[in-house]
């Protein structure tokens, strides 16, 4: 019986299950499959949710640290993954300079660093652009597209559920660098299109091909000697394209596509419905492994979304507006921050009950759920406190638990996440942030 292949032992195991002394383990070096199987790592996926306006804190942090006991009233949806859940407290977005406090807490919380000047005037603060530097999921993407073993079809994938039809410092959290904001899609039949209409093409160009190979094996035959050579690098470029072709088709789908209900609008009403397709998409997108970082925002800072099917018709930003004594609005917009731990709760769901293909566990054992906010607190304004919760497993945290820590800048998490992809950055976001070094959170 072949061990290694039966059991996926690494070298050291190898010798383990023999009963091999250690003095054999130098002479097994060089043999592929036990390297191979030393090497190979699940995969490790992250999603970064966006909802707006702060939270209500005392409905949303726990008391103490420490293992999870009950979650309060805004957390208590993501109760059935109490022993997954972490939630940081103490985190703090110390970017400062121009821009208000929804800009600066929008285009600076994935970048850890400031935005350029510019002319967009918000609040009574001065005007700014678009942030300076890249978002730390795009910073993801891009790093493991450069390895082959973690290379994906989608370097991330950027979705929304109702964000606005514009573009701004206050609808922009991620940026593939420095001035460039990258636009979520809130429409899920284009997100379907961009996942499942390139397979369509290539089936069309595999059929183009074919024609063109034969083609050009009888204008072979009536051509001189250098048009004859010219031809040849022509089919041989044909042959290799036929051979990419063979090798997409042979990668069949782990998950079928999503059967997408019809008729639903990127709109206010309609996004009960479009969260739910969204996240359909993106279960998808992870079990077909066409990515391993994605971004869902739910609105934008300053978003008046109107929940009326939770009973709320105000608009959120208005309501977050309002003081700690209105317990009117204290008590809808704890209705809207437990409406959006619902819906992480129900996507946390489909990961759990979609088995890891190819590997042991489900794909939640394998994804990050990160969720998080523009600030800590909607009518402060505040850019201490902020929201962060991580649901799933992949990264090597330890969670089931609350920790606290103090005024910390949250760039220190984006890198603690870096690290855990492999991707040891020195710093993530504005140096001075960074000199503390990554979270720690093993």
């Amino acid at each position: 019986m072949n061990v290694l292949k039966h059991q996926g032992l690494d070298r050291r195991g190898f010798v383990r299950q023999l009963g091999l002394t250690a003095a054999a383990v130098p002479f097994l070096a060089g043999l592929p499959s036990l390297n191979a199987a030393r090497t190979k790592r699940p995969p490790q996926r992250i999603v970064f949710i966006f909802t707006p306006n702060g939270t209500v804190p005392p409905l949303f942090w726990p008391d103490a640290e420490g293992p999870h006991s009950t979650f309060k009233r805004i957390l208590a949806p993501l109760t059935p993954f109490k022993d997954r859940v972490l939630t940081i407290q103490g985190l703090c977005n110390r970017v400062r300079g121009d821009g208000d406090g929804h800009m600066r807490g929008m285009s600076c919380l994935l970048t850890g660093i400031e935005l350029f000047p510019g002319n967009i005037q918000g609040g009574s603060d001065t005007p700014a652009g678009w942030a300076s530097g890249p978002s730390i999921d795009q910073e993801l993407g891009r790093f493991l597209q450069t390895r082959a073993e973690t290379r994906t079809r989608f370097a991330t994938l950027d979705l929304g559920v109702a964000v606005p039809n514009r573009a701004d410092p206050w609808t922009r959290w991620s940026y593939a660098g420095p001035n460039q904001p990258v636009a979520p899609v809130s429409d899920p039949y284009q997100v379907f299109e961009r996942m499942f209409g390139q397979m369509k093409d290539q089936e069309s160009l595999g059929s183009v091909l074919d024609g063109v190979r034969d083609d050009l094996k009888r204008a072979g035959k009536n051509l001189g000697k250098e048009d004859r050579a010219l031809l040849e690098k022509h089919a041989t470029f044909v042959r290799e394209m036929e051979r990419e072709l063979k090798d997409v088709r042979r990668q069949k789908l782990a998950r079928p596509a999503p059967a997408l209900e019809p008729g639903v609008s990127t709109d206010n009403d309609d996004m009960p419905r479009s969260s739910v397709m969204q996240s359909d998409l993106l279960v998808n997108a992870f079990a077909n492994d066409m990515t391993r970082v994605a971004s869902l925002q739910y609105t934008n800072s300053v978003g008046q979304a109107r929940m009326k099917w939770i009973g709320v018709d105000e608009g959120h930003h208005s309501l977050s507006h309002d003081p700690d004594l209105n317990e009117g609005s204290q008590e809808k917009l704890a209705k809207i921050n437990v409406w959006f731990a619902e819906q992480i709760a129900a996507l946390a769901k489909k990961l759990q009950d979609t088995p890891e293909p190819g590997g042991q566990g489900t794909l939640l054992d394998h994804t990050t759920l990160l969720w998080t906010n523009e600030l800590g607190k909607g009518n402060s304004h505040t850019l201490e406190n902020i929201p962060f919760v991580l649901v799933g497993g992949g990264l090597g945290f330890r969670s089931g638990r609350a920790v606290k820590f103090e005024m910390t800048p949250h760039n220190r998490l984006w890198m603690a996440l870096a690290h855990a992809f492999g991707n040891e950055v020195k710093a993530f976001g504005n140096p001075k942030f960074c000199d503390k070094g990554a979270l720690g959170l093993a």
